[in-house]
């Protein structure tokens, strides 16, 4: 691995940002320790504004632009999360703001967009619809993109995550990310090669949705991608960023599961009474399915929390 010194970038960001975010706490579990044998941390972004780690990125990006440059307006794709915290960071600097999201983003992550007052438009649910929709409305309104991942503002904002989690908890064996378009992974694991080297960091991705493990393994990023998961924000593939930092600063890629996600997500409600959204609970998911965790200090980044709740509470029996 080539790890270059990039903790300033991380810093500058974090002090740009940190007083518009949320500064998220670290839960434990006295319970999920002793089920697991592992002693965890539970980094909750969950808790961030707009649910996710997302509004760290598109906020640090939306800034650094705006200082660089007069912009028009924002916009983006996303199927969620992303499109949140844009639709957020279009209010706060008071920048029109558009979010072009696919048919089938999960109605509750559609409905917020909109709320925070982004204007939504719907595109057909491939990657090359999402981006070509995107560059029809640049070419005639002259928006400025903020790209979900694909972007190093992003990356050094999402990577704030990290720098937060150092400061709150030390010597850390393992921390574990969510993995799919890899700007989250990306940014904290480039902050921790560079802050203290001992602590590996692993992203963990759906089975049903493995592209980045396959482009690691091929030492080729797989952009061919048919997902089939319950986690709708792991569904994207690497970028060639993305892809590059990964190889040369994450320790290892592992996979779960959608059952153990599910569980994972019934343990979190019914242990910790908190809501956790099936892609940002996968670090949970690896420690059921991986014995190398056992009896180590291990962070896992709750990455989100946007859950239909008319189709979680469903799933319970109340009556």
């Amino acid at each position: 691995m080539n790890y270059k010194p990039m903790n300033d970038h991380f810093i500058k960001a974090y002090d740009r940002i940190k007083d518009q975010i949320h500064h998220t706490p670290v839960l434990t579990s006295d319970t999920l320790n002793e089920i697991f044998g592992v002693d965890l941390y539970f980094k909750c972004e969950n808790l961030q504004k707009g649910g996710a780690f997302k509004i760290r990125g598109a906020l640090n990006a939306a800034l650094n632009k705006k200082l660089n440059h007069d912009i028009k307006g924002i916009i983006t794709h996303s199927s969620g999360n992303h499109a949140q915290a844009i639709a957020i960071v279009g209010k706060l600097l008071n920048l029109p703001t558009i979010v072009v999201m696919p048919k089938n983003a999960p109605k509750v992550k559609m409905n917020a967009t909109k709320s925070y007052g982004a204007k939504v438009i719907l595109c057909k649910p491939t990657q090359k619809d999402r981006e070509n929709t995107v560059n029809d409305i640049i070419a005639k309104n002259g928006y400025e993109m903020i790209h979900p991942y694909d972007d190093d503002d992003i990356i050094f904002g999402a990577g704030s995550v990290g720098v937060e989690l150092h400061q709150q908890i030390k010597d850390l064996d393992y921390i574990l990310v969510p993995l799919g378009g890899g700007g989250l992974l990306s940014g904290i694991a480039m902050y921790t090669k560079t802050y203290g080297k001992n602590c590996k960091v692993i992203g963990v991705e759906p089975e049903n949705a493995d592209d980045a493990l396959r482009s690691i393994r091929n030492k080729k990023r797989v952009t061919s991608h048919h997902p089939d998961t319950i986690c709708d924000g792991l569904l994207t593939t690497l970028s060639e960023r993305t892809y590059d930092k990964i190889i040369n600063y994450v320790d290892d890629i592992v996979t779960v599961s959608d059952y153990d996600t599910i569980k994972a997500m019934q343990l979190v409600y019914e242990r910790m009474k908190m809501v956790v959204e099936p892609s940002g609970i996968v670090g949970l998911a690896a420690i059921n399915q991986h014995s190398i965790f056992k009896g180590k200090k291990v962070a896992i980044v709750i990455s989100g929390g946007n859950v239909d709740m008319q189709n979680f509470f469903e799933s319970y029996n109340f009556n």
